[in-house]
């Protein structure tokens, strides 16, 4: 009689895992001479795990791959069985290769080690604008996949990048010391993991103002009227607003002065923002520009989640403008407006403060924009461009009604 573990009817560790009822499936129907994918179908997993299951768990002390789902399920158990001693932790050979890599001296042209500044190991991330240690500093996806390369034959020099990250963060597969970790591009002390920062969003965004609820129209660039929004950012918090007309490139520069009381008083925490990009000034400053149009460049706007567009909403009652947001962290939702802020740098450039420039200024600005020839316009400028498609679609208003 067999173990209870291999009984047809006792369950599985878990969904994700093969049961044995589902391996004696499987030696059935491979004994029939059926294939990966015909099998995968029968039993409801992908052709993948199947073709895991018959390469890594088949029987072979006959000296071929014959599969049984006893021997099978008896493999599976044992690579199942935990703690397992870290592979690094027992090859010193790959730990060397690995460590030297991660965090081995900056050498110059002639092979001389350089050390760099000396930057002392204090358990958190570096600081902005902060000395940062000197390193090969070779990602762990890069080190992982240079290992084939450098070790053809030597199977026993592989690792996964995933399995270097846990070397580093997690405690109790400590193979590598935890200040190597300075040494990773974003020099995290604490590993931060994705599905936390996915989850994170703006409390006023809903999925209902979220980017794939916005009409067809605005992705296909076919109809004038949809906008894109951005704030660039220069010294001492100030900013200008910027809308750019999906279908036209056609651009609006919003003036976004400091309001009273700016670097007058001591800040208040949590207090109102008066540097100009609050987000009731940058409302106020949408609904001003936006309502200067006529109601068929007034269809919808789309921003990312910062905070300056907190009252959404009352724009939106203000305006009649439909808002929509860009998921997280996905700037190229937004691609025409972001092509345009680079533009717009070779006047406002980083690091300057953007606070000294007028109204007057930023019109002046946005006109030699709007007056440059294009060539995803074919050769045209977005004045024309958007002088067209509004005579064409009064042309096809009048035909309508006529």
């Amino acid at each position: 009689m067999p173990p209870s573990h291999l009984s047809a009817v006792s369950p599985p560790r878990s969904g994700r895992f093969l049961s044995f009822a589902e391996r004696e499936e499987i030696a059935i129907l491979r004994a029939q001479g059926q294939g990966v994918r015909a099998i995968a179908r029968r039993i409801a997993r992908a052709a993948s795990t199947v073709s895991r299951e018959l390469r890594r768990n088949a029987a072979t002390r006959g000296g071929g791959l014959e599969y049984r789902a006893a021997t099978a399920q008896w493999h599976a158990d044992r690579a199942a069985r935990r703690p397992k001693l870290a592979r690094l932790a027992v090859n010193t050979t790959l730990r060397t290769y690995v460590q030297d890599r991660l965090a081995g001296l900056v050498v110059d042209p002639h092979g001389a080690p350089v050390a760099g500044p000396e930057v002392p190991w204090k358990g958190r991330r570096h600081g902005r604008r902060q000395v940062r240690r000197w390193a090969r500093a070779w990602s762990p996806e890069q080190i992982a996949a240079r290992l084939r390369l450098d070790f053809p034959k030597d199977t026993t020099m592989r690792i996964s990048h995933e399995a270097i990250y846990q070397a580093l963060y997690v405690q109790g597969r400590g193979a590598l010391r935890r200040e190597l970790t300075a040494c990773l591009r974003t020099g995290r002390a604490l590993r931060v993991p994705r599905a936390r920062t996915r989850g994170r969003g703006k409390p006023f965004v809903s999925p209902e103002v979220m980017i794939s609820e916005r009409p067809a129209d605005a992705a296909d660039r076919a109809v004038p009227g949809h906008w894109e929004g951005d704030l660039i950012v220069g010294l001492g918090s100030s900013a200008i607003g910027t809308l750019v007309e999906r279908a036209t490139r056609y651009t609006l520069l919003l003036h976004l002065p400091p309001m009273e009381g700016h670097r007058q008083h001591a800040r208040t925490k949590n207090g109102p923002a008066l540097a100009g990009r609050g987000a009731v000034a940058v409302r106020d400053a949408i609904a001003h520009t936006i309502k200067s149009l006529p109601a068929e460049l007034r269809r919808s706007l789309t921003w990312d989640q910062g905070a300056e567009m907190a009252q959404h909403a009352q724009l939106r009652i203000d305006t009649g403008l439909r808002i929509y947001f860009c998921d997280p962290r996905s700037p190229w939702q937004r691609g025409t407006n972001e092509n345009t802020n680079g533009l717009l740098r070779q006047y406002f450039p980083k690091g300057t403060d953007l606070s000294k420039y007028g109204a007057k200024e930023l019109a002046s600005v946005a006109n030699a924009l709007n007056s440059r020839p294009r060539k995803t316009l074919g050769w045209r400028t977005p004045a024309e461009a958007l002088d067209q498609l509004l005579a064409s679609e009064q042309e096809a208003s009048v035909a309508t009604t006529g």
